[in-house]
């Protein structure tokens, strides 16, 4: 079993217009509603994938109501593959809404501010993220984007030193100040995209800040590079992951998709360099997807024996 956490759910809303123009009035052609943040959208993916998986962070109010019903009629797809433990909150669970423009594929988001998250409820979860690391099926656990207001910036390294006590692999995918904090509780893997990854280390070269976030206390990283594929220095070595060519769509949850690939990976013991082509094929497949988070399982078969893994550059990992 997989937890992923989620201490800033959304319900995702995505609108396709013919064409986005500033200043204007669109008629909007399609809507679609989904249980959207990060590790929501890991856990999907997981599931689809064949992997139990637990949801858990905060929702609040009607937007959270809504989100929870949407993810029980997901459930239900997957034969008990996909467990709600979310916890709920006074606040109201945000939405982000992404506008889809047919005439380039191009999408534009907006993403509302997360509710406030008291220091109770705060307390309230970590009680209970410590009984999910406590179940004797539990093998890794993924804290997943940002964070809401009220919650200390430190609250993933103190997640991430709960999971490393309980002995359970940990995977950190989330920015900024709490990715800087939670690198020093010595995560086992870390998923920045390039941006992320310089704006951690100050260094623009992916080689180079991934073995830089490595010394400063990942025990691996798998940076994600957009068109140009995934970047992993591990332990084991360093491998390049390449897609076998750029796929026009939407990009949303495509990041998760990966974490979802590596961890899936992880969970059936492949060896990296088939970790890595699994993410990366994922990855791509929900690009193409015509609903944002979800990935095309018939473009995911195509490319997963496409994808070209090779071992990084010398020096790479030093």
């Amino acid at each position: 079993m997989i937890i992923t956490v989620t201490l800033n759910a959304a319900l995702d809303v995505t609108y396709r217009v013919p064409s986005l123009r500033p200043h204007t009035t669109h008629r909007v052609t399609h809507t679609a509603e989904r249980p959207g943040g990060k590790g929501l959208n890991v856990a999907r993916v997981l599931a689809t994938l064949g992997l139990p998986a637990v949801v858990t962070g905060f929702v609040g109010g009607p937007v959270g109501g809504e989100l929870r019903e949407r993810l029980a009629e997901r459930a239900a797809t997957y034969d008990g593959l996909l467990t709600d433990a979310l916890m709920p909150i006074a606040g109201t669970t945000r939405r982000t809404v992404g506008v889809v423009d047919d005439t380039t594929g191009d999408t534009t988001m907006f993403n509302e501010p997360g509710p406030t998250v008291t220091a109770r409820e705060w307390g309230a979860f970590l009680e209970r993220y410590r009984e999910l690391l406590a179940d004797g099926r539990t093998s890794a656990v993924a804290l997943c984007g940002s964070l809401p207001p009220g919650l200390p910036v430190g609250a993933y390294a103190e997640l991430v030193r709960e999971a490393r006590s309980a002995g359970v692999f940990v995977l950190l995918d989330t920015s900024g100040e709490p990715l800087r904090r939670g690198l020093a509780a010595r995560p086992d893997l870390i998923k920045p995209n390039a941006v992320e990854l310089t704006g951690l280390t100050g260094f623009a070269e992916p080689a180079r800040a991934a073995g830089d976030a490595r010394r400063r206390g990942a025990r691996a990283v798998a940076a994600s590079l957009g068109e140009e594929g995934m970047l992993a220095l591990t332990e084991e070595g360093a491998w390049r992951a390449l897609p076998p060519a750029r796929l026009a769509g939407n990009p949303t949850g495509a990041g998760d998709s990966a974490v979802a690939g590596l961890l899936s990976g992880l969970a059936e013991g492949l060896p990296w360099p088939d970790r890595l082509a699994r993410a990366v094929a994922l990855s791509a497949a929900t690009v193409a997807a015509p609903a944002a988070g979800e990935y095309d399982p018939a473009v995911y078969a195509e490319l997963l024996g496409q994808v070209k893994v090779v071992p990084a550059e010398p020096g790479a990992a030093d």
